[in-house]
């Protein structure tokens, strides 16, 4: 820490000033472009260079290269997520972060997936912004722990391009790009027979852009699509058996699949009405459907859901001093859990976990939110921003079952009942106000202070509401609430930038299923961290990035997830410290090589913390060669000290378990600008 303190007041001084980091241009903030120095808030962003330089194969690869983020990977495509948090799993977990692609959610609100990331076209994505902590007025439920904004190329992106990959467990990949004046596509095909026995996947994406206009306003369409075929590993069991050599490759469940589509359509209508006045109306449309085995819990039931949605989001800005709007959103959804097999097991899980349907439900959601933003100047270097949303989300459940804990068939399950609670039809619905009030004072051209307090929130997930258990017939559960004050400092000159930020957050109503098996709302957190990025070019030919984080996630009361007090205590799979460092050197104009090491630390499996995984560090190596007009040749080699390791690890069902990282890996590839 002193020699990052050092380095930051090497460069406030500094008085040569070739270029500012902070006129670089983000839209995730504001739905509209603004330099990051007018953004009262921190905003992150991967560059096109360094997503090709990575070109990842899952998306926790790339997602190393922003401070306090952790994109747990699972088998194939699958991931959970951790944005100044925890990584969150349960049914609603994934409602702490929104994930997005050219500004509209990937999901609709109250329909998560925890794996939601796996439907964006990150593979062609020509930047990545991440806001950490809750989002700016604009953003509402979801965009509480976090939001990731997955930023597709725009039609002006120059060239057409083809590239070929190949590597490990008979991996392959084809992304193809092609432009015109006005339009563009993009397509991406991946096959893999995975690491794991039993296990790999087939995804294909496409993104198709058209430029327009309707009216008076100049419109651009975006339209996406992807499939995911998986065959799925699970849990690897055992006190470290990352370690062991006859489990690495090892499935449990041969049996698991998961199978996914979506499609996405939506147009960006902008007009502008006066010098100073701008409209951005952009409607959309998506529908998803999900079917997969689930492996991880007794009975393995098939589950199958999806949504189909309707929405506009509405923005009038004055420049850089305001912006209102208005967004709406109509959505269907259903979710069947059937279970084609007897429970193997105990006679108490054979009479609870009954053959037959589970679940069959279908959901009709409304949206309605209102927001402001105002941007004003306290003196010439200080702004002050205060925005606020309102936000109305109502939920109609139909059930198609009986209702009650009984069998499909009105029979009773033994021992007190079946496992599985279909409530009544009924109507539910959440309102919720936020408020964020921030500050940005400029001490010189290149250097400033940013301060943001502010509160998001999540409604619940329609599983949390409607997909009971045991004993429950009503989901008596509100709004999670996040209150949360961050300060950092942001800038740089030619040659190093910086975003150095410090938070505090609290989290109440935090929704957890309690020992009962009951869907509730009564846990409290906290969370605090100082998270720093760094860049220093040290020469013209070597350059390097930090991304780093120290945080504690800990219980602030004691919520029913065990029997045991847990105040005090870390959340678990909550890494105090994780990040990563690069250095490359680019000796030539025709050539760039790039070490790698990722860091991710010690952290508890459990509540009570009894059981702790003690984290791992990794090496990976990358080189491009231009060796030919238009032809660059690239190679990844991951994991290049051969590290036993656990991508994730996790306690369930009285034993330590784990995702079980990848030994080294070597993956090579051409591209051909057409």
């Amino acid at each position: 820490m002193p020699a990052i303190l050092l380095v930051l007041a090497v460069v406030l001084v500094s008085p040569e000033i070739l270029s500012n980091p902070l006129e670089e241009i983000v839209v995730t903030a504001s739905r509209n472009k603004q330099e990051v120095g007018s953004v009262s808030s921190n905003i992150s962003t991967i560059k096109s260079a360094s997503l090709d330089s990575v070109s990842h194969t899952h998306i926790n690869e790339v997602m190393q290269r922003t401070a306090g983020t952790w994109i747990s990977r699972g088998n194939g495509q699958e991931h959970l997520t951790a944005i100044r948090s925890p990584v969150l799993t349960g049914a609603g977990g994934c409602g702490a972060f929104l994930m997005s692609q050219d500004g509209i959610s990937v999901h609709a609100s109250g329909f998560c997936n925890v794996n939601e990331l796996f439907e964006s076209h990150s593979e062609i994505a020509d930047r990545i912004e991440v806001i950490k902590g809750p989002g700016s007025a604009l953003h509402g439920s979801n965009a509480m722990h976090g939001l990731i904004n997955i930023l597709t190329p725009s039609i002006s992106t120059p060239g057409s391009q083809l590239q070929l990959e190949a590597g490990a467990h008979a991996y392959t990949r084809l992304k193809l790009n092609h432009r015109r004046e006005n339009w563009r596509i993009d397509f991406s095909g991946t096959s893999d027979d995975g690491y794991k026995d039993h296990s790999g996947f087939g995804q294909q994406k496409l993104t198709a852009k058209f430029l327009g206009d309707l009216a008076d306003f100049d419109t651009t369409t975006t339209f996406s699509y992807t499939n995911l075929n998986q065959e799925t590993a699970g849990f690897v069991q055992g006190v470290g058996a990352y370690k062991v050599s006859s489990l690495k490759k090892s499935n449990p469940n041969p049996e698991a699949f998961r199978d996914v589509r979506s499609a996405r359509i939506n147009s960006r209508m902008e007009q502008q009405l006066s010098e100073d006045h701008f409209l951005a109306i952009t409607p959309y449309a998506r529908h998803i459907d999900m079917t997969f085995l689930q492996h991880f819990l007794p009975g393995q039931a098939r589950e199958e859901n999806g949504h189909t949605s309707i929405g506009i989001q509405t923005s009038l800005y004055k420049g850089n001093s305001w912006v209102i709007g208005l967004d709406a959103e109509i959505t269907r959804g259903f979710l069947k859990e059937t279970q084609a097999n007897a429970t193997p097991g105990s006679s108490f899980l054979v009479e609870t976990i009954p053959q037959g349907d589970h679940y069959d439900y279908r959901v009709d959601a409304h949206i309605v939110a209102f927001f402001a933003q105002y941007t004003a100047p306290l003196s010439d270097n200080t702004d002050l921003t205060f925005g606020s949303r309102l936000e109305r989300l109502s939920f109609d459940y139909d059930n198609k079952m009986l209702d009650g804990r009984t069998r499909a068939d009105g029979s009773s399950c033994g021992f007190g009942g079946c496992r599985f609670s279909r409530p009544v039809d009924r109507n539910d619905s959440f309102t919720n106000f936020s408020p964020k009030l921030g500050l940005v004072h400029q001490f010189s051209a290149n250097h400033q202070l940013y301060i943001q307090l502010a509160q998001g929130f999540r409604a619940p997930q329609a599983t949390e509401l409607y997909r009971l258990q045991a004993g429950q017939t009503i989901s008596n559960i509100d709004s999670e609430k996040l209150d949360s004050f961050e300060a950092g400092f942001r800038g740089g000159n030619h040659n190093i930038s910086y975003d150095i930020s410090a938070f505090t957050m609290t989290k109440d109503n935090f929704i957890f299923r309690d020992t009962n098996r009951s869907n509730v709302d009564n846990g409290e957190t906290s969370h605090q961290g100082v998270e720093l990025t760094l860049r220093w070019r040290i020469s013209d030919s070597l350059t390097s990035n930090l991304f780093w984080s120290l945080a504690r996630h800990q219980y602030e009361n004691n919520p029913s997830l065990v029997s045991a007090a847990v105040a005090g205590n870390d959340i678990d799979t909550a890494p105090r410290t994780m990040g990563s460092f690069n250095i490359s050197w680019q000796p030539a104009q025709s050539w760039r090589t790039e070490l790698e090491w990722v860091h991710l630390g010690d952290y508890y499996t459990d509540p009570q913390n009894t059981t702790k995984y003690e984290g791992h560090d990794l090496l990976n190596l990358r080189l491009s060669v231009d060796f030919n007009p238009g032809w660059t040749g690239f190679l990844r080699l991951m994991n290049l000290t051969d590290t036993d390791y656990a991508e994730r690890a996790d306690f369930g069902f009285g034993n330590e378990r784990y995702f079980i990282g990848e030994p080294i890996s070597l993956y090579m590839g051409v591209r051909h600008s057409l």
